[in-house]
């Protein structure tokens, strides 16, 4: 991305949506890459990230899902046609 593509209006994030936030910007370098860029997260990373979390069985299951969506906007927002 280039700084005038990262720029734009501020975004509101939602009080429940804090927590996906913090640990989609943690790991947010950490995209597998294959011959056509980026493919999806290194979900050891994720898994690693989230376990030094002590969530319980549900939270994990729910933040993991809230990922999922995190990463599949943004894969949609890199594979679009310039």
């Amino acid at each position: 991305m280039t700084i005038e593509e990262a720029s734009g209006p501020p975004i509101e994030v939602w009080p429940d949506n804090w927590q996906a936030r913090r640990v989609f910007d943690a790991i947010a370098t950490q995209w597998r890459l294959g011959m056509g860029g980026p493919t999806g997260l290194d979900y050891n990373v994720l898994y690693h990230k989230m376990d030094r979390m002590h969530l319980s069985g549900t939270e994990y299951d729910d933040l993991e899902a809230e990922i999922r969506v995190m990463e599949d906007a943004a894969l949609t927002y890199m594979r679009r046609k310039q």
